[in-house]
């Protein structure tokens, strides 16, 4: 069993490529932002816990981050492994999430970053806010605030897992067909 980390700005299609993904090698693919509608939706003990941090408008501590995906890692060792999309967003979560693969005895096999133009991707992102319902996905300056804040706190993963040698990048521009082609050639590598 393994665990594969898809990397990447907002908008450069992590989320469309790891349906592609998880059905081509058996994955179960999971989504920090699922999994947190999920829990914050169906009032689960740990939904229930960060909607009070979520309320007081602060970030959710690691710990309910990791023992929700704990929780959803538990329920899917039916597959292959895990596409991990949204998490890790700092090195500690990632320090976090090795401690719990290692746990579960799952191989962690790797990061792939999808890299990308942020000119490409707001537009992308503006494109895609018209049909989604975000707010965030309709506002470019909270768009490119976002940008910001994957540049200050998740940018410094790459180098993390590059000293790892865990760090691969792909060209994130092109149909879906020719991304997933390319991310593909990794994971074939990996698996």
């Amino acid at each position: 069993m393994i665990a594969i980390v898809l990397f990447g700005k907002p908008g450069a299609g992590k989320g469309t490529q790891a349906e592609f993904l998880k059905e081509k090698y058996n994955l179960t693919h999971i989504s920090t932002g699922d999994v947190f509608r999920y829990n914050l939706k169906n009032g689960t003990d740990l939904g229930n816990e960060a909607k009070v941090f979520i309320d007081k408008g602060e970030l959710v501590p690691d710990s309910i981050t990791i023992n929700m995906l704990a929780e959803e890692v538990a329920k899917n060792m039916d597959k292959a492994g895990f596409l991990f999309d949204g998490f890790p967003r700092t090195i500690k979560q990632a320090e976090a999430l090795e401690e719990l693969l290692k746990e579960k005895g799952i191989s962690f096999a790797g990061t792939i970053g999808l890299d990308a133009n942020d000119e490409i991707l707001v537009a992308r992102i503006l494109e895609r806010g018209k049909t989604s319902g975000r707010a965030d996905d309709q506002n470019e300056a909270k768009i490119r605030n976002r940008y910001k804040e994957y540049n200050e706190k998740t940018a410094p993963l790459i180098a993390f897992y590059e000293n790892k040698k865990m760090y691969s990048s792909v060209d994130g521009i092109g149909t879906i067909e020719e991304v997933t082609e390319r991310l593909s050639k990794v994971i074939d590598t990996l698996v």
